[in-house]
């Protein structure tokens, strides 16, 4: 039984209760009686006063802690938010350590060793519900840049409108976070879209969040490229995409996370920085480059489409890209039109029953060794191609030194130790082609044999 907790109401009720029996008992014109029905009279004055003062505190509390600011802390990373919940500012980071390991490599080569891949400190914020901005710097590898500075307003879920240096919406799995791809290295297909570029950009989903579009103008960058701060030209490219997600409604179907779309770009491209710069391998060495003097002169394009695929513990991706550039091999030479064509499809599997997901795991349960607890295991394997257009040589580049062609095999295993904590352990093999003009010993060394090489990728991601 809960103990009796009288109320200053109640109090005041028994105060008065008691003042009223001496009078049954005694004179109600006696002096002492008088001066007690005073004092009980005043007390119940101070007690209406102070319950009044308690009940204006309580109320001044509950105002303030209602317009109080909220401080979040979760595996999502540090959320500062007003009480409405309508301004916040997000903390956020990842780190990744790379560990990297060539076999069968001639030993002629310096390319085992450890690689701070990433390391970012990013910070997210809402203004007033519908105004938001990022700023990602990048703190890994040999110098700081600045990858995302954007803002955003937000109409309604149908439309929002993006400013800044983002990511521009071609390749499916460079969409994808950098913390939750299926390996350590997106697929070479990655190789033919464009990564961080200026622009803006239109947005949303329709038809009850089954169809989501993009479409925007970006400054433009040669295949693999990032634009930098500034770009100043004439020469611009229309970027659109659409994904559908056509089932996404019918609860209990077995392609409900079914989605899939299509995406393209289209502009015109000048001087070498309009071409690639190189296209690398899984493991990160560049297997073809144009000659120094070749230069972009003239449209480009992009076309891929794509899918992505959940089932439970399953997933997979798919895409397709076909980039297309006109090119010179100097300022007064022949221009011609190249089209180079890469292709992918990867696959995951949680071992431990979590369900597989385009934005990652969440294990059960975190590694904890001494409650018996191990975390989230997935399985994960790709299979991919790139082919170099034909007319790329000899006059663009040098079938000596360069391969015209790559076909790589992946297998990984992601260790989950919670969500935060995530290790990965990729093997990835890669064959060579060449061009029939090319000699039977490639002028580069890392063209001599197959690619094999392990990765292993040690992250912090919150």
């Amino acid at each position: 039984m809960k103990p009796f907790r009288p109320s200053l109401h109640t109090l005041l009720a028994a105060v008065t209760v008691f003042a009223g029996l001496p009078a049954m008992r005694a004179n109600p014109t006696d002096p002492d009686l008088q001066a007690l029905r005073e004092q009980v009279q005043a007390l119940e004055q101070q007690l209406k006063a102070l319950a009044h003062q308690i009940e204006v505190r309580e109320k001044a509390a509950a105002t303030a802690a209602a317009s109080a600011p909220k401080v979040n802390i979760t595996d999502k990373g540090f959320t500062f938010a007003s009480a409405d919940n309508a301004n916040s500012l997000k903390i956020r980071g990842l780190v990744q350590l790379d560990s990297r390991l060539f076999f069968d490599d001639g030993g002629g080569l310096a390319n085992n060793g450890f690689v701070l891949r990433r390391a970012r400190l990013i910070a997210e914020g809402t203004f007033a519900k519908n105004y938001s901005f990022q700023l990602v710097p990048e703190f890994g590898g040999s110098s700081v840049s600045i990858l995302d500075a954007n803002f955003s307003v937000a109409v309604d879920p149908s439309l929002s409108f993006k400013f800044g240096k983002f990511k521009s919406p071609v390749g499916l799995e460079l969409l994808q976070s950098d913390s939750w791809t299926f390996f350590n290295e997106r697929s070479i297909v990655t190789n033919l879209v464009p990564n961080r570029d200026l622009g803006v950009q239109a947005s949303g989903e329709v038809l009850n969040g089954a169809l989501n579009y993009t479409v925007g103008v970006f400054g433009g960058v040669g295949d693999g490229g990032s634009s930098n701060n500034a770009d100043f030209d004439n020469e611009k490219d229309v970027v659109a995409r659409l994904f559908a997600a056509p089932f996404r409604n019918d609860a209990g179907s077995p392609v409900r996370d079914l989605s899939f779309g299509v995406s393209a770009s289209a502009g015109r491209e000048k001087t070498a920085a309009g071409r690639t710069a190189g296209y690398k391998t899984d493991g990160q060495q560049t297997f073809f480059a144009f000659n120094a003097t070749t230069i972009a002169d003239g449209q480009t394009w992009r076309v891929s489409p794509q899918v992505d695929y959940r089932n439970g513990s399953f997933g997979a991706i798919g895409e397709y890209v076909i980039s297309a550039v006109n090119v010179r091999p100097s300022a007064s030479g022949l221009k011609t039109e190249l089209r180079n064509k890469a292709w992918q499809v990867a696959a995951g599997y949680v071992l431990t029953g979590e369900d597989s997901s385009f934005t990652g795991v969440s294990p059960r349960a975190n590694f904890d060794l001494s409650a018996g607890t191990w975390g989230a295991l997935e399985l994960t394997a790709r299979y991919a191609n790139l082919k170099v257009d034909d007319a790329a040589f000899p006059l663009y580049a040098a079938p000596a030194s360069n391969a015209d062609e790559a076909t790589s095999f992946g297998l990984g295993l992601n260790w989950y130790l919670s969500k935060v904590v995530v290790f990965k352990f990729d093997y990835y093999q890669t064959n060579f082609g060449f061009n029939a003009a090319a000699p039977a010993t490639s002028a580069t060394q890392i063209l001599r044999q197959d690619e094999q090489v392990l990765i292993s990728r040690f992250q912090l991601s919150f």
